[in-house]
This record gives structure tokens, C-alpha cells and sequence, in this order.
């Protein structure tokens, strides 16, 4: 049933998944609704408890006819439902919008997950339209100690990374936040490859202690040693020799390929994979090396298939 109701008779659904409006939208919301009007009624629910109607979709609407002064709204008034079936209804409505922050997302999963009777992270995902893997990250935010999730909320600590930090134990946590506080990260995508780096090595019962090490384990760790660095320094005189390609006229080039030049191109693409795919691994390493100094072994750790997503190498 559709009604015009006034202002003062509706009032937000206090426990709406939604915590956090951005200003400059409802501002823009309003704007659009003072020049169309309302293009869709707000939806409602009898309040017998603390009178008049309480919000069930459309509070964006409402908060945008409160900008601009309006006495009236125009709501669909719907019969009762359970309280967890008007917050499924609620935030299907926000799920999608940009400024639904994920802690938003990941609290109101969890709530359903909590709440409704026979609830699981499948049908969760299927009621919403994701992924069963998109819900497990999302929810894996909440594993967060409270001061890295300070730092994701700001925008300071992007969601993939926050992904990675979750899956690391509360010590582990603060030795990375410490480290990230010290500005010793440039990018979030090193705090994702150092979070994973600090996953794994979490995970092991214990770290490789050199001095503990058998003489076959020696032998066979300083032959690696050699072999590693050796083909390293061969691809240092490699560059010399790219050097000298770049450095050579395009036009000198065509006439000393004669016939080869795409042949040629496809042989230096064939090496920048290669390297990009050498470059990633070397981060990694780099960040393996850094995370072993911090590291907190933790042999008990169960293991959570939320996070085992290794992180991708950039794009060349």
C-alpha cells in the first residue's frame, strides 16, 4: 500500500547495515530528486514500538528529502516481516553501492550467518549475488585487530591486502602494522606480498635454522647459493646486451634484420615474460627475507582456505 507520509513519522531502521552515508552523494541524490522528484517510493514497516514507520529501504532517499527541507515522502507501506528478512532487504538494496564500505559488507554477512536459521556462506552468496569466494573474504576482514581496521576503513590499507593481513595471527599483525606505521611500505602491494610472505612462513612449525642444519643440507643449500647468483649475473650481461639494441638506431636495426625484425620482437617478448614473471619472484623473496625478521611461528595454526590466494604478478 502507498501513502504520502510525513517526515517526522519515519525514522531509520537502527540496525541497517549501512553505517556510514557519504555526504557529497546525498547531496547529489537530492539535487536529482529536487529536479525529477522521487522516482521510487521508500518502502516502510509499521512501528508498534516506538510509533510511526521505520525505514526498511530507502533511507539515501529519505536522508535527501530531509536536505532539502520536504515535510512529505512518498513510501510503500509492507506488511511485517522477521527482523533479519527487513535486513536482508535492506542491504541487498545497499550491496552494491560504492560507498558501502566492506566492513559494512563483512558485519552484515556475519549477522545473517548469526541469525537466520539454516544460513550459510553459499546461501549468503546466492541470496546476494556473489560468490561463495567473495563472502569468505569479506567476512575474513573481520579477523582483523581493531587497529588495522582503523587503518583499511580510512582508505589507508586497501581490501586486498587487509585480506592477507586478516590471515595472519594477532602478533604477527602488529609486527607488520609496525612496520607499516615505520612507512616502510611503498605500495599496498607490497604490504599484500609481504602479508603473504608472512602467512607461510606463520604457518611452519618452524623456520629453517641454518646452524642446525646437516652437512648434506649445507651442501646442498650453498650449491643452490652458487647456481642462484650465478644465473643472476649472467642476466646482468644480458642487459648489457639489450643496452647495446637500445642504443642502436631503429632505422640500422630494420637494415641489420633484414627480414627477421618481427621475429626478433617476438623473441625480446618472449624475455620481457620472463622477467616480469623472475622480477615477481625476486619480490617475493625480497618480502619472505623481511617478513622472516618478524615473523612469529605459530605451529597450532589452522589452516583457512580464505586467504591461500598467492598475489599476482603486475603486469609487465
Amino acid at each position: 500500500m502507498q501513502r504520502v507520509l510525513k517526515m517526522p513519522q519515519v525514522h531509520p531502521n537502527p540496525r541497517q547495515p549501512r553505517e556510514y552515508f557519504d555526504q557529497d552523494a546525498l547531496n547529489e541524490l537530492a539535487k536529482s530528486i529536487k529536479k525529477y522528484g522521487l522516482m521510487q517510493a521508500i518502502e516502510v514497516r509499521p512501528d508498534n514500538e516506538l510509533g510511526g514507520y521505520e525505514i526498511v529501504s530507502g533511507e539515501r532517499r529519505w536522508r535527501a528529502h530531509q536536505i532539502l527541507g520536504k515535510t512529505k515522502i512518498r513510501a510503500n507501506i509492507i506488511s511485517e516481516k522477521s527482523e533479519i528478512q527487513r535486513f536482508k532487504r535492506s542491504m541487498s538494496e545497499n550491496v552494491n553501492r560504492a560507498d558501502m564500505t566492506p566492513f559494512e559488507e563483512a558485519r552484515g554477512f556475519q549477522r545473517i550467518l548469526d541469525e537466520e536459521e539454516g544460513a550459510t556462506i553459499e546461501s549468503v552468496a546466492d541470496d546476494f549475488g556473489k560468490t561463495v569466494t567473495y563472502i569468505k573474504l569479506r567476512l575474513a576482514l573481520l579477523d582483523l585487530r581493531e587497529e588495522v581496521a582503523k587503518h583499511v576503513e580510512a582508505g589507508e590499507i586497501g581490501t586486498q591486502a587487509a585480506v592477507q593481513i586478516a590471515a595472519l595471527s594477532h602478533a604477527n599483525q602488529g609486527a607488520l602494522l609496525a612496520k607499516f606505521a615505520r612507512g616502510e611500505f611503498a605500495s599496498d602491494n607490497e604490504i599484500v606480498h609481504f602479508a603473504f610472505a608472512m602467512r607461510q612462513q606463520q604457518d611452519q612449525a618452524v623456520l629453517m635454522i641454518v646452524e642446525e642444519m646437516t652437512d648434506e643440507e649445507r651442501r646442498e643449500r650453498a650449491s643452490a647459493q652458487k647456481k642462484t647468483r650465478s644465473t643472476l649475473d649472467k642476466i646482468e650481461q644480458v642487459r648489457g646486451l639489450l643496452d647495446e639494441i637500445a642504443r642502436t638506431e631503429p632505422i640500422k636495426l630494420a637494415e641489420t634484420l633484414d627480414g627477421q625484425v618481427g621475429a626478433r620482437l617476438e623473441q625480446l617478448d618472449r624475455v620481457a615474460e620472463s622477467l616480469t614473471r623472475a622480477r615477481f619472484q625476486l619480490k617475493q623473496a625480497k618480502a619472505h627475507a623481511e617478513a622472516r625478521q618478524l615473523v612469529t611461528v605459530n605451529p597450532d595454526a589452522v589452516h583457512d582456505s580464505r586467504q591461500d590466494t598467492a598475489p599476482e604478478p603486475a603486469a609487465a
